[in-house]
């Protein structure tokens, strides 16, 4: 079963001057459940636009997105919060961590939306920094913490809430080679150990090696 189907999806952004630029023109793309897929791309090319559409985000032009099997309807913000909330996780490249609050605090976080009692929260965030490695630095601030460590509180926080799929812009695009082949090969293990599907933009060669399959995208078109 797909997991993420588009199909003819368009972004056009029209500028007061009259000028139209196309960040995304006629994307078809099929991702199956399970599956840990890459889009690259030159800056420019459309690939953080299409994740955002895909993670409800932002919303298309023209054309479909569907999840499971659902059209997004991206005017219906019930179910766009009911999405980010119960299916998909997000992982950032700048981490996007609260400052004034420590790891386990932040991998609390989504659960509190999804009124999770504090215990259950407590517990589930304990499982997951023992997860990603992090069992003895959950009471540290970001501040205290590596970008490496950083990232991987976010691949924490990011799992809370059991999503199908997470959606990582750039994940490694902040940390250097040794820190980044290390989140890299911690995303593909809870791929392959959960189930969990992955969807990631990146420049690294590296993490496009160990995915499933890598689209190509340039000027808003998927190349082959």
């Amino acid at each position: 079963m797909n997991i993420v189907e588009t199909r003819n999806l368009a972004k056009y952004y029209t500028f007061d001057s009259g000028l139209r630029v196309e960040a995304l023109r006629g994307i078809n793309v099929n991702i199956e459940e399970g599956d840990f897929v890459s889009f690259m791309g030159p800056s420019g090319s459309g690939k953080s636009t299409l994740l955002n559409i895909v993670g409800c985000l932002d919303q298309p032009t023209s054309g479909n997105v569907f999840i499971e099997g659902r059209e997004i309807d991206y005017r219906n913000s019930s179910n766009l919060v009911r999405l980010h909330r119960q299916t998909i996780g997000f992982i950032f490249q700048a981490f996007n961590l609260i400052s004034t609050m420590n790891a386990m605090e932040n991998v609390c976080y989504p659960l509190y939306f999804n009124r999770v009692p504090h215990s259950r929260q407590e517990k589930r965030a304990t499982e997951l920094l023992n997860l990603v490695g992090l069992g003895d630095r959950m009471h540290h601030l970001p501040s205290e913490l590596s970008g490496g460590e950083q990232q991987r509180v976010a691949i924490a926080r990011a799992l809370a809430n059991n999503p199908k799929l997470i959606l990582a812009d750039e994940p490694t695009g902040n940390l250097d080679s040794g820190t980044g082949k290390k989140v890299t090969d911690l995303m593909r293990k809870i791929n392959r150990e959960q189930g969990v599907s992955f969807l990631v933009t990146t420049h690294d060669h590296e993490m496009a090696r160990t995915a499933d399959r890598v689209i190509k995208l340039k000027d808003g078109k998927i190349t082959d």
